[in-house]
């Protein structure tokens, strides 16, 4: 029974293979060579080339189309001209310590009440920085608007894309603390 089960298949492929037999290729071999005696190839002759002709660009007399400080610098030039914008920041007077360090490497990670002032604990690497309402901290002219349990909020002055001054909120939340108590 098992043998029969094997066979049929392979008598089937044999019957299906039986069938594309070479019965009609010399017909059609025939036919292809007439075709091929017919037919004429037409092809349209290739136009010449067009010369090239370099052109030699004055690399060291001209500016850097890509460099990035002529956006900068077009930007900066734009926006002393616009002497109109009140955001505008101060660039001439002294920086506080905390605005040498981006917001981002900041964290809050306390408060504290000294004299009916409330104060935020920031931590920057491993030093830890007491801040109140109005002092400045950041790398974009930000101002501390207030202090929370939960939070500092700040407002920074930015350029936008186009190069005037805007106002934009941000705020230091309090970190969790990764010490478990018993």
């Amino acid at each position: 029974m098992r043998m029969i089960r094997l066979s049929v298949p392979l008598l089937a492929g044999a019957a299906l293979l039986a069938g594309c037999s070479d019965s009609d290729v010399a017909e059609i071999n025939s036919w292809m060579s007439d075709v091929k005696k017919d037919t004429r190839v037409s092809v349209k002759p290739l136009s010449e080339p067009k010369t090239f002709l370099p052109f030699a660009y004055g690399v060291r007399e001209e500016p850097d189309p890509f460099d990035p400080n002529k956006l900068l610098a077009e930007l900066a030039r734009a926006a002393a001209a616009s002497s109109d914008n009140l955001l505008r920041p101060d660039m001439n007077r002294r920086k506080e310590f905390l605005e040498g360090f981006p917001i981002d490497t900041m964290k809050m990670v306390g408060t504290l009440n000294k004299g009916g002032v409330s104060w935020g604990l920031i931590q920057i690497d491993r030093a830890v920085y007491q801040v109140k309402a109005g002092q400045r901290l950041g790398q974009n002219f930000g101002r501390i608007t207030g202090v929370a349990d939960s939070a500092i909020s700040i407002k920074e002055t930015v350029q936008d894309a186009g190069g005037e001054w805007v106002e934009r909120d941000s705020k230091l939340e309090l970190q969790a603390s990764k010490e478990t108590t018993k």
